[in-house]
């Protein structure tokens, strides 16, 4: 490894400090689930990390190192077995609760018997906005990630990359200050994936949105984020934090993808896995993959 991928990638880089604008604080936190037969399943172990408010930043690593586990933590859909989370100063729960975040899985999971725009109003119709002022939000939402002349169509009308845009759009409907999202580009084509990556970005300059994103990919990690974290394999553990200097949201276009910076960078990420994953990215993949 040359000395700067060295410098870089092999040390864990120090997280932003910790404060009342941090989109999200981990501390500490560990998740272990019982697996067959009833012994004890470690997914998460000592994660630490913080994540600053309008910050893009990739959780990446082998199946299985609790990468989509630490999402649903930082969710509030399930609960860690010891540490603690915060999301802007209050508990995930909380969080949750006050709508702080918007999530996208890589199922758009949009209901088949509902239009585009009644998709995306569904979340501020479950906390009682009023219909004129849900209509009027999901219009804006939908114009926003480009969908504004398919507002009454049915999911299955749609290819699978404008059903991901309309979940995002759905995410973004109660305006939260962060977004969650994992693997929401994973089964889509390369064309149509890097196509929604730039809109995602786009997206992300405009609503200064801070971003966890959970993928396998290095080259979307990169192209994506101001940091890349990356995972051991399980228990997982933070082996490295890879910076990530090509410019905010707003800059970064599809030509920066043949750029020498951002090959540098999709290197850098490469060898800090193998430093943190050496040959055993398999054994993520033991006893089912908990990601």
């Amino acid at each position: 490894m040359n000395e700067v991928s060295t410098s870089q990638a092999q040390r864990v880089e120090p997280a932003p400090a910790a404060g009342p604008a941090a989109a999200v604080v981990a501390r500490g936190v560990g998740k272990t689930f019982s697996g067959s037969g009833g012994s004890p399943v470690v997914a998460l172990d000592g994660v630490d990390l913080s994540v600053a408010a309008g910050e893009i930043v990739s959780l990446i690593g082998p199946s299985g190192c609790g990468k989509s586990t630490l999402l649903r933590l930082v969710a509030d859909l399930d609960r860690p077995t010891s540490g603690t989370i915060e999301v802007f100063g209050r508990t995930a729960a909380a969080a949750r609760a006050n709508q702080d975040y918007g999530i996208v899985f890589q199922s758009a999971g949009l209901l088949p018997w509902r239009t585009v725009r009644a998709n995306v109003e569904l979340p501020l119709e479950l906390h009682g906005t009023g219909r004129a002022q849900r209509r009027s939000r999901a219009l804006e939402m939908l114009s926003l990630v480009g969908l504004a002349d398919v507002v009454d169509t049915y999911p299955h009308q749609l290819s699978g990359g404008m059903q991901q845009r309309v979940a995002i759009a759905r995410a973004l409907a109660e305006e939260p200050s962060l977004l969650l999202m994992d693997e929401p580009f994973g089964a889509l084509d390369e064309m149509t994936r890097e196509r929604m990556q730039s809109e995602l970005l786009t997206i992300c300059a405009q609503t200064r949105a801070a971003v966890v994103f959970v993928t396998h990919s290095i080259p979307e990690a990169v192209y994506l984020s101001d940091r890349v974290v990356v995972m051991s394999p399980r228990p997982g553990r933070i082996t490295g934090i890879v910076p990530v200097d090509l410019g905010g949201a707003g800059e970064r276009v599809d030509g920066l993808r043949e750029d020498t910076g951002f090959f540098s960078a999709v290197t850098r990420v490469r060898e800090a896995l193998h430093d943190g994953s050496g040959h055993s990215a398999q054994a993520g993949r033991r006893g089912g993959d908990l990601r």
